[in-house]
This record gives structure tokens, C-alpha cells and sequence, in this order.
């Protein structure tokens, strides 16, 4: 009896993790997604106010009866989203993700599922409907972040960024009543290209409750794609590597770091424009150079670039930040041919160069633009025909026995990175080149 009963129940999980992964989102979706490799967050909310960060700061450096309290008073009267979202396209940018409900459990939308959301404050207006018909007027993708856990529900375990400490009044069955009916609000009522999970790691949540809620998204909407924050295997800012087999989801998410080099598992690492998240008077920002390197790099490892921005307390972006994604379109403008639609590699990024591909193309980025030459192992089975630098002249290669060597254009110290493309003699393919 007891054999038999353990065959069933063997037979039971084989049988759901069947079902799950028959539930996968489609091949031809995953790669229109990747192709599009650069992509803008937003982390907003009341907390902008304060100008501390979102969700994080809330019983830290916000007391917690201060930032529940921050709805009220907020007012962005100078929110436009059709003027972010041209920025973002200005940017190159092919799609937006923005934060409907982070960590705080403020809701940028009306919910009819709380009364802590957008519509009880002074502003009232719907902000994730607004980016989404300014997105879909644009020609952009939506995304929607929404965060699987909620420090301010009283049925969820945990009440505040600083402690662990279980509530035992709280009802976590109920809790994902109330996540299954608000993201399904929000797929019948802005129909999301994709959806950004996180909060995962805390002990309340489980793999099995990721695969449920993976399960459940992709009855309402198949093609949606979802990260894989729904369960615990994932790149995060440690940039570990992932067990893909355990992934609850369709790609990794490693955080303010590049991905590795994978021709296998999709994946987007996102980063800040500044160092907090969310918006901080003064806050550091990263050069254009920087900027550069990290979507060179992350193009080059096979992955996406979801870069943040913090709009501040009156609903407008930085004007500063506004030039510095400006910048990053310009260069995208002669240089995105090495970026969209390409694949990683065939060699490992560097800090001197990345690579990507494209049929028979293959686009050296020179991140390390006071060096004279790049040596690259050869490619079995081809050989380079010809090489250019984009928006720009012929460039040399000296071919070897092992590797070729391609001659730089003479350039100064500090000058902002370029493309080299070489032509082959016939396609690259996937392989990936190990020094």
C-alpha cells in the first residue's frame, strides 16, 4: 500500500512539473523580447517625496506611520507619459517597465482590491493606464513590475523592511487571493507585453507558490512574458549561476551587475541611471561612457539592458537624466545595428572589448578606445572578408594562424567607444569561443 501510494505521488509531480513547463511562453515571443535588448525601468511612487529609497527605506529612514502616510500628499501634477515614453524611445528604448507595486504595497493604478493606490491621493489619475496607451501609441512595449510580497497588507507575514518577524494574525492564502485578483486586473485592464516579479526571497513565499501564480498568468494571458522572481533560483546581485532547470519563470534577472555570457538561458540585468532606485536629490549619475559599457557588455553576454530611472516628486524625470538617455540614443542611432536583433559573443566580453552577432556580422565593441589593436581567436570555418568601423571608414586585419588581429583606427584617451563590423565569409552561428 505504502509502494503504491508513493508511485502516485511520484507520478503526480512528474505529471505538475509537466503541466508547468507545457505552460512556457512561446519561443517566437522570448525572441522578439530579446531582440529588443534595451529597455527603461521606473521605480516611482510617494516615496519620492522623501527622496529616500522605495519600499527599502520605509521603517528605516521613513518611520513606517510617516511613509504610509505619504499618498496623501501626493501630487505629480507634472507627470507626463507620453513625454517619458519619448524619452525612452529617444533613448533607443524598446520597452518600459514601471513599478505598479513595489515592496510598500502602494498601487499606481485604481484597484478595486485596496484603497491604498493612486486614486486616494490628491492626483487621482490612473499612472500605469497613462504609460500604457502613451506606450501603445509609441510603439513601445508595456511592462508591469509588481512585487510578490507587501509589507503593508495585513495578511501577508511581514510588516517591515527592518524585521523578519512573523505575524501570526496574517493569512497567506488569503494574501494570494488578494495578488491573483489584482494581477488580474491589471492584465484584463493594460494587457502587459510582460510582467516584472521581485520580493521573492523572503521566507513567507515559496517555489511552489511561484509555479502556482506562473501557472494561473498564463491562463489569462499565455504570451505574457514573466521573469523568473517568482521562485528563488535566480542571477541576483551576486550574478550567481542559476540552475535553469529549477527557474520558475521564462528568463534571469541578475541586478545592477552584467550577466554572464549565456547563449541559452535568457536573461536582462537591470541597472540604476544613478545609485538609488528611486529618486534622491543629487544622486550620483553614471557617465555616458558607463552607460555605454554596461549595454555593450550586456549585449555582448546575450542578454538585455533594463536601465532605471526615478521620476522625481512632481512626475517629471531629471532634466539631467534626460541628456544622459538623449546621449545613449545618438550613439544607438549609428551603433544599434550591434545592438538589436544581434546574439552574444562568439567571445567573452572584456574590458576591452564585446562582441556580438549577426548572420555573417560580426561587431567588435571597442570599450578601450586608446588601444591599438584586438587580437580574436579565429572562428572555425570562416574567415573575415571585410571590416568597418559604423558611421565610419575601412579598418585592417591582419589574419593568423589561430587568431586575426584587427588594427584600430588612431583615437584618443577618454574617446566615447565604437563599433567595428566584419564581414565574413558565411554565417557565425551560436558558438561561443573559450580563451
Amino acid at each position: 500500500m505504502k509502494y503504491t501510494k508513493f508511485i502516485y505521488l511520484l507520478l503526480l509531480a512528474l505529471t505538475g512539473n509537466l503541466v508547468f513547463a507545457q505552460t512556457k511562453t512561446n519561443p517566437a515571443v522570448m525572441k522578439d523580447f530579446m531582440d529588443k535588448r534595451f529597455g527603461m525601468f521606473i521605480h516611482w511612487g510617494p516615496v519620492s517625496l522623501r527622496g529616500t529609497e522605495i519600499g527599502w527605506s520605509r521603517d528605516k529612514q521613513v518611520e513606517k506611520s510617516d511613509y504610509d502616510n505619504l499618498y496623501k500628499e501626493f501630487d505629480p501634477t507634472l507627470f507626463n507619459a507620453d513625454a517619458i515614453v519619448k524619452t525612452a524611445k529617444d533613448a533607443g528604448m524598446k520597452y518600459l517597465t514601471i513599478t505598479a507595486r513595489h515592496h510598500d504595497g502602494f498601487c499606481l493604478w485604481p484597484s478595486k482590491f485596496t484603497e491604498y493606490d493612486i486614486a486616494q491621493t490628491p492626483y487621482q489619475k490612473d499612472v500605469v493606464g497613462a504609460l500604457n496607451a502613451a506606450c501603445k501609441k509609441q510603439g513601445i512595449k508595456f511592462c508591469i513590475y509588481y512585487s510578490v510580497l507587501d509589507w503593508h497588507h495585513p495578511d501577508y507575514p511581514i510588516h517591515s523592511s527592518a524585521s523578519q518577524i512573523i505575524d501570526p494574525k496574517a493569512n497567506m492564502a488569503k494574501y494570494i487571493v488578494y495578488m491573483k485578483n489584482q494581477l488580474k486586473e491589471l492584465i484584463i485592464n493594460y494587457d502587459p507585453y510582460m510582467l516584472w516579479f521581485d520580493g521573492q526571497w523572503e521566507k513567507p513565499w515559496t517555489d511552489e507558490m511561484g509555479r502556482d501564480l506562473y501557472r494561473y498568468l498564463k491562463g489569462l494571458k499565455p504570451d505574457v512574458i514573466i521573469n523568473n522572481r517568482l521562485g528563488k533560483e535566480f542571477a541576483a546581485m551576486e550574478n550567481k549561476k542559476i540552475d535553469h532547470s529549477k527557474m520558475v519563470g521564462d528568463y534571469d534577472t541578475p541586478e545592477q551587475t552584467v550577466g554572464r555570457l549565456n547563449m541559452d538561458t535568457p536573461w536582462e540585468s537591470c541597472f540604476t541611471i544613478c545609485n538609488q532606485w528611486a529618486w534622491k536629490p543629487n544622486d550620483k549619475m553614471k557617465s555616458l561612457k558607463d552607460c555605454l559599457t554596461i549595454l555593450s557588455k550586456t549585449a555582448g553576454g546575450n542578454g538585455n539592458l533594463l536601465l532605471n530611472v526615478g521620476p522625481m516628486p512632481d512626475g517629471r524625470i531629471e532634466a539631467r537624466q534626460i541628456i544622459r538617455l538623449k546621449e545613449i540614443g545618438q550613439w544607438l542611432k549609428t551603433n544599434g545595428e550591434a545592438i538589436y536583433g544581434t546574439l552574444g559573443g562568439p567571445y567573452q566580453p572584456t574590458d576591452a572589448y564585446a562582441t556580438t552577432r549577426k548572420g555573417n556580422k560580426l561587431f567588435v565593441h571597442i570599450l578601450k578606445t586608446d588601444s591599438d589593436a584586438v587580437s580574436l581567436k579565429n572562428i572555425a570555418g570562416r574567415k573575415p572578408v571585410k571590416a568597418y568601423v559604423l558611421g565610419g571608414g575601412k579598418v585592417l586585419i591582419e589574419p593568423g594562424t589561430f587568431d586575426f588581429k584587427i588594427k584600430l583606427p588612431k583615437t584618443q584617451p577618454g574617446t566615447l567607444q565604437y563599433v567595428i563590423a566584419i564581414e565574413m565569409d558565411g554565417e557565425i552561428g551560436k558558438t561561443v569561443i573559450v580563451d
